[in-house]
């Protein structure tokens, strides 16, 4: 395994609590819109697009389809890693992320008026899919960033919790866009199908002008003055993370793949195969996001505290062999069909896998040293997002196989993820508790 510890730096320079407090609102507010449009996409592409962008001569190939292109925006999410990463080390954390958050809102809200495949037919999901693109794009650079900015303020005994709240970022996301969509939902269908579905597309136009206006206000990073003012930046710091530290950007993906894949199999899979397959009434299932994300909110801020007593390492070995040994259980409720149990289902294994993703921000950002970290914490995170973006269209694809509908896909997939995030949690907080020890004075 490539070793690429923290590195020998000038003690950070003081920033006080009011303005640590400040960037990690900021970072909050940008990641909550983030992952608003990103999550409003994903239940878009299980209740809308499959029918109104997409040929409905084969209804299974509509949804397949639209699941596909829900998944492209985490293929393009690595290579806006590696891009917004070496923008992030090179000009700094700050001016990347206003790009970032101005460029997943525009395309938010552009999606909101695009025409539909019985407007212009084949155009639509091209349009649809190239708007994905630039999300992915923008979403690849935007939660590395801010989680690096707001860990890179924050005194060095106060960073897990810090990083948990750039997670609640995620929760709050997901209660705006179920929530969009709860209400919208309640429209006629003909309402719905008609303008009713644009509406919380068209929202992300106002939010992003409020997250810009807070994220201007957003200081640059003391550790990256620092790395200025010691010329230690780097050329192409992403490709310096594959050549001085790809074991721990390995170890950087495995952590960070229940958090990411867990939830879509939680969610985007579970809102498909409950709606589609079952036959459960949508509303249920976009109900139980939204008690799920209220659960996510109060694992996020609890495990990010217990982070800082035991190690984030430590909490993601915990909250992924307590996903897998639930995995069985909780697809069981599912497969009941009874709201109650999807609702309990739902909610428990996003609260469970939220244990690991409470703390993959302080986790990654400590494998990497100061002038790799932008990109090294982007690539870790988005290649697991990408990894894990298809893992909906795989296990509708595998249900789609047998002639008897089944959720073992899903329960297959979710347990092979989590025992990975074990894995490169066990490892991670190995790596981290060595690096405290060479070097102090980062920590």
């Amino acid at each position: 395994m490539s070793s690429a510890s923290g590195g020998t730096q000038k003690p950070m320079l003081q920033v006080s609590s009011g303005d640590v407090a400040k960037i990690a609102r900021a970072a909050f507010v940008g990641t909550a819109l983030e992952w608003y449009d990103y999550f409003l996409f994903g239940t878009a592409a299980a209740l809308v697009f499959n029918r109104l962008f997409f040929s409905q001569e084969n209804a299974t190939a509509a949804l397949l389809a639209s699941l596909a292109t829900f998944g492209v925006g985490f293929a393009a999410r690595p290579i806006g890693a590696f891009f917004f990463g070496i923008l992030g080390d090179r000009i700094g954390r700050r001016p990347t992320l206003l790009i970032t958050i101005v460029a997943i809102g525009v395309a938010t809200g552009v999606i909101g008026v695009l025409p539909t495949y019985a407007s212009v037919g084949l155009m639509a999901p091209v349009f649809l899919v190239i708007l994905r693109l630039l999300q992915g794009l923008a979403v690849g650079g935007e939660w590395g960033g801010a989680t690096t900015i707001a860990i890179e303020h924050a005194p060095p005994q106060k960073r897990a919790r810090y990083a948990a709240l750039v997670q609640v970022g995620s929760p709050v996301g997901t209660l705006l866009s179920s929530g969009a969509f709860a209400l919208v939902v309640l429209l006629p269908p003909e309402s719905f199908d008609s303008w009713g579905w644009r509406l919380p597309f068209l929202a992300a136009f106002p939010m992003l002008l409020i997250a810009l206006w807070i994220r201007l206000k957003v200081e640059e990073s003391p550790v990256f003055h620092q790395l200025l003012e010691m010329d230690e930046t780097e050329k192409v710091p992403a490709l310096q993370v594959f050549r001085k530290a790809f074991g721990r950007l390995v170890v950087a993906i495995c952590a960070a793949l229940l958090g990411v894949g867990g939830f879509y199999v939680m969610n985007t899979f579970v809102v498909s195969y409950a709606t589609n397959t079952l036959g459960v009434d949508r509303q249920v299932v976009v109900n139980a996001t939204l008690v799920a994300a209220v659960v996510q909110i109060i694992v996020i801020l609890l495990f990010g505290r217990v982070a800082e007593k035991i190690g984030p390492g430590r909490v993601t070995l915990i909250g992924g062999i307590a996903t897998a040994a639930a995995a069985f259980p909780l697809f069981w409720l599912i497969d009941s069909g009874s709201a109650w149990a999807i609702t309990l289902a739902v909610a428990s294994g996003i609260g469970l896998l939220t244990i690991t993703y409470a703390v993959t921000g302080a986790l990654l950002t400590e494998l990497f040293p100061a002038s790799l970290r932008y990109s090294g914490v982007s690539l870790g995170y988005q290649i697991a997002g990408a990894l894990s973006g298809f893992l909906p269209f795989i296990a509708t694809w595998l249900i789609g196989l047998s002639d008897v509908p089944t959720s073992l896909p899903g329960v297959i997939i979710l347990i092979v993820i989590s025992l990975l995030t074990a894995l490169g949690g066990f490892i991670g907080e190995r790596l981290r508790l060595t690096d405290k020890v060479v070097v102090s004075d980062d920590r």
